[in-house]
């Protein structure tokens, strides 16, 4: 029929498949670690305090090459630039497999760093491109879950390997693993202009789809801008929430394992499904921050109301952490701790809050000081983690820093932060 109309394909959710698996990629490569940390510092005699430097590094890098990681997005494109970071990624964690001294695992973190620095701006670009606003936040969602699931699934799955294997093994592993995928993304990614598969009524459905068009800074850098952002209490207030909030997850993705190993004698292949809990509560957090936020904000009419709660909450349930130090039960541990991780997904919701308050014109500036606050928990907590655990031969000093920066982040929430609304800089 002449008059009929052409229904749009749904390409965009090929690709969001495939960022979702990239990015999958991305948490499991930096927190492999964290698996095969028990068995690696046994072999290469390596301390707690030496242990949590090791853990850290990766952040160091990966904080410094946020900003040239998104010049080269710029400048080399999307489907390049995610491929051959994919691809260099993967390759730095097989080389973890390799090394023999506390030297060679420090370079080999700091190159994970640099080469993981364009994963996250290259997703922000690929939904931007490829989404019309009102699906953006659900597939970022998505792609978020995606995180958490993938760990909690794969945590069993990557302690068998180890246990038959080897710890060297699970690095050859998981590197091989994104090295392939790089290639199949490069194969298959495509903006939308270029792709094979997209109708016009998709584009036409993208491209009504309006929202934020990134284009050039109005306002050149200037450490006296990013003092006057910081001075302002909705930015003062979420950075430091943010910190807070990333420290209880680089936690997880570091630490948590041999927590589960060391202090409670729990193995992952007798443990089983349970030590995927946690990641999954995450993943559940995630879901439901965003759904229990909106309804909130639809049923008040306040954005304070609908931002705050559910991340002031989940703050305060990361701080239920420090109840692990008084139960005799592994079982008991493991629910604490999915509780805890469940709260720190419903405090994701903090780079959401933070596209409600940031000032349009600074809209880049404010997202790279939020995240350098973020990336300043991966330096920190490691190092604190390593240090009370050499310090003292247990985690109870460790699980209840975190558990006071849960309170700490849910007072910035209360006192600092304010009324959720746009900031405007004079």
């Amino acid at each position: 029929m002449s008059g009929a109309v052409m229904k749009p394909s749904r390409s965009r959710l090929a690709v969001l498949a495939l960022i979702s698996v990239a990015t999958l990629i991305n948490y499991l490569d930096r927190s492999v670690m964290g698996v095969a940390k028990p068995e690696l510092v046994k072999d290469l005699h390596i301390s707690p305090e030496v242990m949590g430097l090791i853990f850290s590094a990766f952040s160091w890098t990966y904080a410094l090459a946020q900003i040239p990681g998104g010049y080269v997005i710029d400048k080399l494109g999307t489907r390049l630039t995610y491929a051959l970071s994919l691809g260099l990624w993967s390759l730095a964690t097989a080389v973890h497999g390799l090394m023999t001294s506390v030297a060679g695992l420090v370079s080999a973190r700091l190159a994970l760093g640099i080469a993981e620095a364009p994963c996250f701006p290259a997703n922000s670009r690929v939904l931007s491109t490829w989404f019309p606003q009102n699906e953006r936040a659900k597939a970022t969602g998505i792609y978020t879950v995606g995180e958490y699931i993938g760990l909690g699934m794969l945590i069993p799955v990557l302690g068998w390997i180890m246990a038959h294997y080897g710890w060297r093994s699970l690095f050859y592993v998981v590197g091989a693993i994104g090295i392939v995928f790089a290639f199949i993304f490069h194969r298959i990614y495509r903006d939308p202009q270029d792709s094979k598969t997209v109708n016009q009524a998709e584009l036409d459905l993208i491209a009504a789809g309006g929202g934020f068009t990134a284009g050039s800074a109005s306002n050149a850098f200037s450490w006296a801008m990013v003092g006057k952002l910081v001075s302002t209490r909705q930015i003062a207030g979420a950075s430091i929430g943010q910190f807070c909030s990333n420290s209880t997850l680089v936690f997880f993705l570091t630490w948590f394992p041999s927590y589960l190993a060391e202090e409670r004698g729990m193995t992952f292949i007798k443990a089983g499904f349970m030590v995927s809990l946690p990641y999954l509560g995450a993943s559940l957090g995630v879901l439901l921050g965003g759904i229990f936020s909106d309804w909130l904000i639809r049923r008040t009419g306040s954005p304070t109301i609908g931002r705050k709660v559910p991340i002031i909450t989940g703050l305060l349930l990361c701080a239920s952490m420090i109840s692990a130090n008084f139960l005799q039960s592994n079982e008991a541990v493991i629910a604490v701790m999915s509780v805890a991780f469940f709260g720190q997904g419903l405090a994701g919701l903090g780079w959401t809050l933070l596209s409600d308050v940031a000032p349009k014109e600074m809209m880049g500036l404010t997202g790279g000081l939020f995240n350098f606050f973020t990336n300043l928990a991966g330096i920190i907590t490691p190092l604190v983690v390593g240090f009370v655990v050499g310090a003292t031969g247990s985690f109870y000093g460790a699980l209840a820093y975190i558990g006071a920066l849960g309170v700490i982040g849910a007072a910035a929430y209360i006192f600092v932060l304010g009324p959720v609304e746009r900031v405007v800089i004079k």
